[in-house]
């Protein structure tokens, strides 16, 4: 059965098919989240394989192996910079769950692992982060019913779990 938590940890840690990099346009190296995965998968080998792909647009995502993760893959989906809520920011930030879960079922993978995208230095505005998150993880399970799916949130931050945690209950109650 399909399912999504939220668990107090480091997304590189997570020992699951695939972790999902909040990545940049570009594809490059980052701080944060991006900067923890590229040192954890071995920098110089992601970089490459980064480079080969050239790049992703905000709300879509690329794969790349995960080198020397515990995870397979790495998912790299691109969310957008919060410029007030009247660029796209909602519908890109979607777009850019589902198409990591579109990812993953393309490549028979069964278990993800998500960072918080856009909250951190893309500066989306929390609750909103969370909202769009669980939103579209939730409608992408009620729309394969036939794949199970294993959704795992990690983050670091008391605060960014109990949000979490309430939006999480609030949107999908207790599945």
């Amino acid at each position: 059965m399909s399912s999504i938590e939220i668990k107090k940890i480091g997304i590189t840690k997570l020992n699951v098919d695939a972790i999902v990099n909040a990545a940049n346009e570009g594809l490059w190296e980052g701080g944060g989240v991006c900067g923890a995965i590229f040192r954890d998968a071995g920098s110089a080998e992601l970089t490459r394989a980064c480079n080969a792909i050239g790049g992703c647009k905000t709300g879509n995502a690329v794969i790349t192996p995960g080198f020397n993760l515990p995870a397979k893959y790495v998912i790299h989906a691109v969310g957008p910079r919060w410029a007030g809520g009247n660029n796209n920011e909602p519908q890109l930030l979607y777009s850019a769950y589902e198409q990591s879960l579109i990812m993953a079922k393309e490549n028979g993978l069964h278990s993800i692992g998500f960072p918080l995208i856009s909250a951190g230095i893309f500066g989306y505005p929390l609750e909103g982060a969370w909202r769009k998150a669980i939103q579209a993880c939730n409608d992408f399970i009620n729309n394969n019913p036939d794949y199970e799916i294993k959704i795992i949130f990690a983050v670091l931050d008391d605060k960014i779990l109990s949000v979490g945690e309430d939006t999480l209950e609030e949107i999908v109650g207790g599945r």
